[in-house]
């Protein structure tokens, strides 16, 4: 099989052959390819995110459902759900709705290892989306949760020899652009950074907690530079600055996220947002595919209009039924119909252009306002709006169909000292003074002229027209 390098000027068409190739070739014509070097530049103007909406968009291969080591997992062998067949379908259902788009491979442990043929020709698979559409390639340690299962040095030593395994794999000069980790603690994103020349790190899930098997509440869930105290905090200042944008890992309907956990009986699901299992698995292909869209739209068009830029991500997972791919293509076909300039790159080239724009954390000031879907939890009579910056994050609730006054959900500061777990726990959450879990007795909602005078200060300082 020839090498195909990606040219922007006819990149649809040599898709559109390429898959009709593939069909005729078969197999063995597939198997049989290696890697090339070729990349994607991103934008080299001063502002490269300024107008643009941006979804990013990852999968992972892995060989246990959640290997939480290099030798320890949870859940089921997932041999045959990753069949050189089913990687073809999923990679086709994204360019069959978005041709241009190029997303990220993450690679678990024993994907790299694993001889079986599944994940050999795996490994040859994702070298051939590499050379073809310009997709990049890299390791994910610890199955989301490596620092809920081990120290930090060994989270280190994993990151260091996935990468270089990823690299032997792909041949060349090749280097991942970003890591995906779920979780991943401040100080392995900085041996990131200093280390392996690395700065991109899919390193928070924003907003988790009492679901699956990490807790990580409290970041904000645009990209941001990490602190050395916790890789929720926004850094400070240079003292504490780690250069690693930290990126959320699926974008989630806000509403949903103010919750904990699931609920089958109260039908919500606090991650529910553009993931496929809790839309399409709960709802099915159609409601769950008016929940992306929702979702989608709450950040390319209110979110846009508000920060100038927007930015939705999501991974999905190979091992989830093929069912599924059908509303990928019609999902990723509505952003291209509704929002026609918005841009597919990597998350690497992504997270670049966000460094480029943003030195430092102190021209972060995210703002977000959404009204709820109707679906589970994104309750219809509610608006939710969010602030988010270096100093603090702040969530407003109202029924705004009963006009309710706005009350304070969530009030987190990062301007004081923080701490992550020392010991390897499940709940590496940052929580601040009022949480929008309402898990303490401390997180009871409140209208902004109750909180202290002083927390009052330090949000009119940067918001003023909330003193109204």
């Amino acid at each position: 099989m020839k090498h195909i390098l990606m040219k922007k000027s006819n990149l649809r068409e040599i898709q559109r052959r390429e898959f009709l190739r593939l069909s005729a070739a078969g197999m063995g014509a597939l198997l049989a390819g290696g890697a090339t070097s070729g990349c994607f530049r991103p934008a080299q103007n001063e502002n490269p995110l300024d107008g643009k909406r941006i979804l990013t968009f990852s999968s992972v291969i892995r060989v246990n459902q959640i290997e939480v080591s290099r030798t320890k997992n949870m859940g089921v062998d997932e041999y045959d759900r990753h069949s050189p067949e089913r990687i073809m379908a999923f990679r086709k259902a994204l360019a069959d709705g978005w041709p241009e788009a190029r997303m990220t491979w993450a690679m678990s442990w024993q994907a790299l290892h694993d001889q079986r043929d599944n994940y050999k020709a795996a490994r040859k698979l994702v070298r051939h989306y590499h050379d073809t559409y310009g997709d990049d390639v890299t390791f994910i340690p610890g199955g989301y949760f490596a620092n809920m299962y081990n120290s930090r040095e060994q989270v280190n030593r994993d990151i260091h020899e996935g990468l270089e395994l990823v690299t032997k794999m792909m041949g060349g000069q090749f280097r991942s652009k970003s890591l995906v980790a779920g979780f991943l603690s401040s100080s392995n994103q900085q041996y990131l950074a200093e280390q392996e020349d690395i700065h991109v790190c899919q390193g928070n899930i924003w907003s988790q907690y009492g679901i699956d098997n990490g807790d990580g509440d409290g970041s904000i869930s645009y990209p941001y530079y990490p602190s050395k105290e916790h890789f929720c905090k926004p850094a400070q200042g240079s003292k504490d600055f780690v250069d690693c944008v930290n990126l959320d890992g699926w974008t989630i309907d806000f509403l949903c996220g103010r919750r904990v956990g699931l609920s089958y009986k109260e039908d919500y699901n606090s991650r529910m947002g553009v993931g496929p299992i809790e839309t399409i698995g709960w709802y099915g292909p159609k409601k769950g595919l008016e929940q992306m869209t929702k979702c989608t739209a709450m950040h390319f068009d209110k979110g846009f209009e508000l920060n100038n830029w927007a930015w939705v991500t999501n991974i999905w997972e190979i091992s989830l039924p093929q069912k599924y791919d059908d509303v990928l293509t019609k999902w990723v076909e509505n952003i291209r119909h509704r929002w026609p300039n918005a841009e597919c790159p990597v998350l690497g080239d992504f997270g670049q252009m966000w460094r480029k724009q943003y030195k430092n954390n102190d021209d972060i000031n995210y703002r977000f306002v959404e009204r709820g879907t109707g679906i589970g939890g994104s309750d219809a009579n509610l608006e939710i709006r969010w602030f988010m910056n270096k100093k603090f994050r702040l969530a407003l609730l109202r029924d705004w169909q009963k006009d309710t006054p706005e009350k304070v959900i969530d009030f987190t500061r990062y301007d004081v000292p923080a701490r992550e777990p020392s010991d390897m726990t499940r709940n590496w959450s940052l929580m601040g003074q009022i949480n929008q879990k309402e898990t303490r007795a401390q997180d009871k909602p409140v209208l902004l002229s109750e909180l202290p005078v002083e927390d009052q200060q330090r949000i009119y300082k940067i918001y003023p027209e909330l003193k109204g």
